[in-house]
């Protein structure tokens, strides 16, 4: 499974796929089928046909953007069908032409190959365990996520769903732990909150999960701060918000004084996303004082990282 870590690309919502047997009949009847006869069993047409995708796409970059603007915005669009997407299959022909089942499918690929974003496809994770839903979850809109949870949950105890979700949250990537918080607090019911709730001495997640479900009896202590902040801010920053949301979840209305003092302290926080988190008030902050702070901090962070070694 693959974590996310590419700036050039938000985290986009999840696709609706057919079944492998469709698929690869929509390849054997595509135009250029006749031309590049794939051959061989259902997984071995889809995988050669991936390969001729990549190999005519990557011949023609102005063909390949277009490809892609088609699958990011799912508008139909006006005017010719590209020659190539309409043999490989990739577009349906009527107009304004959309991306096909087909297109769907390799679009999903390329994007993977580019940017490293698997995205994922509806229904498809009911085997998976607890940190890849997570992981999968991260972009699904609040009514596809209830149907993908339905699935997950189908034949498995309730209790035991929660305890597998809760015991993944401490190994999980900020949004994925964002996400999990959120589901054993609104979609689990008693035996949700009764997971988190065994979490929330636990050194650092605990400080998380207080702070996301508002419990105020449970406060950090001063070496979980740093931790807390950069957690929040890195689920932000994992999503693709912009730059002054990621800022303004530490900033929170303070000063340019207590923001650089805030931001001084995040460098003993040991997060695994602090830097990057140092690096937006670097190359973003309005505030010079602080865009200066951040790069001391990320020099701090480093020279302690160096010590730990």
């Amino acid at each position: 499974m693959r974590s996310y870590d590419d700036d050039t690309l938000p985290l986009q919502p999840p696709i609706r796929l057919p079944d492998e047997a469709t698929l690869a009949a929509a390849v054997r009847a595509a135009p250029l089928a006749e031309e590049l006869k794939p051959e061989g069993d259902d997984a071995a047409v889809l995988a050669a046909w991936a390969d001729h995708c990549r190999e005519r796409l990557a011949a023609d970059e102005g063909l390949l953007l277009e490809f892609i603007r088609l699958f990011l915005s799912r508008e139909p669009v006006k005017g010719d069908v590209p020659e190539t997407l309409a043999g490989l299959g990739l577009v349906r022909q009527a107009e304004p032409y959309t991306l096909s089942w087909l297109g769907l499918w390799a679009a999903r690929l390329i994007i993977a190959d580019t940017t490293g974003q698997d995205i994922p496809v509806m229904g498809s994770f009911a085997d998976s365990d607890a940190a890849a839903l997570l992981h999968a979850l991260r972009a699904y809109p609040e009514a596809e996520r209830g149907e993908e949870l339905a699935g997950w949950l189908k034949g498995r105890d309730t209790a035991a769903a929660a305890e597998e979700i809760a015991s993944a949250l401490a190994t999980v990537s900020p949004l994925s732990r964002a996400v999990g918080v959120e589901l054993l607090w609104s979609d689990f019911g008693d035996e949700g909150r009764l997971a988190l709730s065994r979490l929330l001495e636990e050194p650092k997640l605990g400080a998380v999960i207080a702070a996301r479900t508002g419990n105020a009896d449970r406060q950090p202590v001063p070496e979980e701060i740093a931790w807390v902040l950069v957690d929040m801010a890195a689920a932000l920053l994992e999503f693709g918000d912009a730059a002054s949301e990621v800022i303004k979840s530490i900033a929170m209305g303070m000063n340019s004084e207590e923001q650089a003092g805030t931001i001084a302290v995040l460098a003993f926080g040991d997060h695994p996303w602090t830097g990057r988190v140092l690096q937006v008030f670097i190359d973003h902050h309005p505030d010079e004082r602080i865009a200066a702070a951040a790069r001391k901090a990320l020099r701090r962070l480093r020279g302690l990282a160096d010590l730990r070694l």
